[in-house]
């Protein structure tokens, strides 16, 4: 399990540990929405990063939407998992690993209407960028 980086935000660093201690019992939901937990090779250090992340699902595969905010650059884990799909998650008590891939020009409105339902603020997120919010599909190995 890779350490809590120092410099997330409070906010975050808490339910990060909150997840983990529970083992995914407290945690999985979080204002109402669910939470896996994301965990990447960083793209410079090789070293795991971790972060919870509001999901959705499209069949057997999980979705996630790298909005930043509405910040016009792309989320670390995103590019993180651009450099390498591979990733491990932990949805709930499940822990697995994964593939990671940016959603297709041809689903991602479709997956972007799964997540939008579930936190409707990416709507708000993609109207404050100029950059196409990615979806990332996560399919389990």
């Amino acid at each position: 399990m890779p350490d809590i980086n120092p410099d997330l935000p409070d906010w975050i660093r808490d339910h990060l540990r909150t997840y983990l201690e529970s083992d995914g019992v407290e945690g999985h939901l979080w204002n109402g929405v669910p939470c896996l937990l994301l965990t990447t090779n960083g793209r410079k250090s090789g070293e795991p990063k971790q972060l919870p992340l509001i999901y959705g699902q499209d069949g057997d595969d999980y979705l996630l939407v790298a909005s930043k905010g509405g910040d016009p650059n792309h989320p670390s884990w995103y590019l993180n998992l651009d450099a390498d799909p591979n990733v491990e998650l932990q949805v709930g008590p499940d822990k697995f690993q994964a593939t990671a891939r940016t959603a297709s020009v041809d689903e991602r409105g479709r997956v972007w209407t799964i997540m939008e339902a579930i936190w409707p603020a990416y709507n708000e997120y993609q109207a404050k960028t100029d950059r196409e919010i990615p979806v990332v599909v996560l399919t389990r190995r």
